[in-house]
């Protein structure tokens, strides 16, 4: 079933710009096992969304990927192609294989340029950034936000949504970080990000629903949230499976038995197969998942 949304959100435009990502750290993995091949695949969801009101995500895709061997920064792939018509993305997901990918499929907002430089993942150095969810206000929220940045955030955004100037206040929060854990640094840049930006945006427009499910990760700790600040009913969906190895046969993914350490992880906006490991991650709380593959969820804020 569709998930419930508010009569408000028409008001808002929110429906007009609820993407779809998925996002996997574990042992190295096939992209295809990922993105192509579950029975309910990302390439599924860009014209097939169970879980929105509008099913459609054709307004462009991307994908992240590191190969530490040779980089600490991800690879990146965007296209303003829907998923389902980009043969180069076949190919690729074919033959890349990666211990940490993201994928993401575009629903633009309505009047909002579809182009490569706002197609999703972003990437700055070692990180790589993706959102599913909108500032109800951003035509009021988006000067004040750019205003407080720092020159270098700033001067880093290539193109014109929400989603990138979210990126670019977590990066300031990241940089003025004390944490030296990576993933405790992710997890305080990310809550921080949450707190500056509703707060600002519920002070702008009292009346917007703003919606951050946002995923980020730097190739080996990742942390992905699912926050509203409206009711419950108004929060995109968005799941977690953990377990020692992703497989993925005749289109059915499944987890085996989890070892710590050699574990596998998937965040995604909808489950990608009917294996029962697939859980509801709660409103407004966060999933963070540590170079051991450990996954802890928190309340957001």
């Amino acid at each position: 079933m569709p998930t419930p949304w508010h009569p408000k959100q028409l008001l808002n435009g929110s429906l007009a710009a609820m993407c779809r990502f998925t996002l996997y750290l574990g042992p190295p993995l096939r992209m295809a096992e990922l993105v192509t091949e579950p029975v309910h695949s990302l390439i599924r969801q860009s014209k097939q969304s169970r879980e929105r009101v509008e099913p459609m995500n054709a307004d462009g895709f991307g994908v992240a990927w590191w190969a530490p061997a040779l980089s600490d920064r991800p690879a990146v792939y965007r296209s303003i192609q829907p998923a389902w018509n980009d043969r180069n993305l076949e190919d690729l997901a074919r033959v890349i294989e990666s211990q940490c990918i993201l994928a993401h499929v575009r629903a633009a907002t309505a009047g909002s340029s579809i182009s490569e430089d706002n197609c999703h993942p972003f990437r700055r150095g070692p990180i790589a950034f993706m959102h599913n969810g909108e500032l109800g206000g951003i035509a009021r929220v988006r000067r004040p936000l750019l205003k407080n940045l720092s020159d270098a955030s700033f001067e880093s955004i290539r193109g014109t949504t929400d989603s990138e100037v979210i990126f670019a206040v977590f990066l300031d929060r990241l940089t003025a970080c004390k944490e030296t854990d990576p993933a405790e640094a992710l997890r305080t840049a990310t809550r921080e990000t949450l707190g500056e930006v509703s707060r600002l945006a519920r002070e702008l427009v009292p009346d917007a629903n703003n919606t951050m499910n946002l995923a980020l990760a730097d190739g080996a700790n990742a942390v992905v949230t699912r926050f509203t600040d409206g009711t419950d009913d108004t929060a995109q969906s968005l799941y977690v499976n953990s377990g020692r190895r992703l497989v993925c046969r005749d289109g059915q993914s499944r987890m085996l038995e989890p070892e710590r350490g050699e574990g596998a992880v998937v965040v995604s906006s909808e489950r990608l197969s009917d294996d029962p490991g697939w859980v509801p991650v709660p409103v407004n709380h966060m999933v963070v998942v540590r170079a051991d593959r450990s996954v802890e969820i928190e309340p957001c804020i």
